[in-house]
């Protein structure tokens, strides 16, 4: 069973920033695709980015040049850094672990961009 726990979330100023974190289970990353969703009221969950076993990165376009996605593996613990935040990232962001088999979720953390 793999577990993903996310934290980091809360209020930030358009235009600042914020680092999510997400604690998963040891010896996960060899195998599946770690991942931050984000979900809104008004959309369905969309991918933000992605990185793979070995370490590919990929970004939705609404977020490349300001989000990087990164992982420690030695702590076990995946990482989002958001900077240049907009009124339109709010919305509760997920960890995600995709095995082929099937996928894992975090509970969410809620990110809020207002002044």
């Amino acid at each position: 069973q793999v577990q993903l726990v996310e934290s980091g979330g809360g209020l930030v100023q358009p235009g600042g920033s914020l680092r999510l974190s997400c604690a998963t289970s040891p010896g996960i990353f060899s195998f599946y695709v770690m991942g931050w969703y984000r979900q809104t009221p008004e959309k369905q969950r969309e991918l933000v980015a992605s990185i793979s076993p070995g370490g590919t990165t990929t970004y939705a376009n609404f977020v490349k040049g300001r989000f990087d996605i990164s992982r420690d593996v030695a702590k076990n613990m995946v990482f989002l850094q958001m900077n240049s935040v907009k009124p339109e990232d709010t919305a509760v962001y997920y960890c995600n672990a995709d095995g082929q088999a099937r996928a894992y979720w975090g509970q969410g953390t809620q990110v809020t961009v207002s002044s």
